[in-house]
């Protein structure tokens, strides 16, 4: 039997401080996230990024709040392990609409979100503003007697105008000051490489999130590192798409099926897949 929402997020949030590194390869349909359940993850977070653009729509809040929600709910629905839901900045800067998305997580069935202070012109929300929609997030939390995990995101990495020293100096502020606000995690994206990714695990007060897969160190660098979450973010799904461009590419200039043939997964293995009841 499925755990109930409850007794999900508690086990989510003891990941973060288990002996080993939390990894979360990031899902974006029903069938991905089998495949994550099956290869014996035990989480699964979704990537905004993959399922906006499965759905036609760019990266950065172009989707809808409710059909965003709407592919998460089906999402936790066809899976077991706890979800953890990436719903960028909220879908409004207020601090309303970041609790009116924590609700709408949480009645979609994930048991933690990710809440980031970047905009989409290159600049942060104020602090304090954020701070307080993750006040707001877990009072939205309380009411519903869910213990959502909160990942605090910020995009500090990302401000083009400030010099790399400036950048890190923010990204130790603000992340520091979600936590104090109520977030559980800190997820600090942007940066990959090691020597400032230590720098972050020893700084941050609170439990590091950073994204895995190429350009950043592998796994078992990163733990190494002090991260105790990693993430694959969009990495995932690029991956796939860059498979259907090379063989579909294959198929257009040579007519063979190589590609396809390596990694295919039989037909009725994948309606086994999306059929099964969690």
């Amino acid at each position: 039997m499925k755990a109930s929402p409850r007794e999900q997020a508690e086990t989510f949030r003891q990941l973060h401080t288990g002996p080993r590194m939390l990894v979360l390869p990031n899902a974006w349909d029903v069938a991905s996230a089998r495949l994550v359940e099956e290869a014996g993850f035990p989480a699964i977070a979704t990537t905004s990024a993959g399922i906006a653009w499965s759905l036609g729509y760019a990266d950065g809040e172009r989707i809808s709040r409710g059909e965003m929600l709407a592919a998460i709910r089906r999402i936790v629905a066809a899976v077991r392990v706890p979800v953890t839901a990436d719903v960028e900045g909220g879908y409004g800067v207020t601090v309303a609409a970041a609790a009116e998305t924590a609700r709408g997580v949480i009645a979609a069935g994930a048991v933690g979100l990710n809440l980031e202070d970047g905009t989409n012109e290159d600049t942060l929300l104020d602090p304090e503003l954020q701070a307080d929609r993750i006040r707001a997030v877990r009072a939205a939390a309380t009411t519903a007697r869910v213990p959502l995990v909160v990942n605090a995101r910020t995009d500090a990495f990302a401000v083009r105008r400030w010099s790399p020293a400036e950048r890190f100096t923010a990204a130790v502020r603000r992340a520091n000051g979600y936590l104090a606000a109520g977030a559980d995690c800190l997820f600090v994206p942007h940066v990959s490489d090691g020597e400032t990714i230590g720098r972050l695990a020893r700084e941050l007060a609170g439990p590091l999130n950073v994204i895995a897969g190429p350009p950043a160190p592998p796994l078992p660098e990163l733990e190494r590192l002090g991260v105790r979450r990693a993430s694959l973010g969009p990495r995932v799904v690029q991956a796939t798409l860059g498979l259907v461009r090379r063989l579909v590419t294959e198929l257009r200039e040579r007519g063979t099926y190589d590609t396809m043939t390596e990694l295919l997964i039989p037909f009725g293995e994948v309606q086994r897949l999306v059929e099964r009841t969690p």
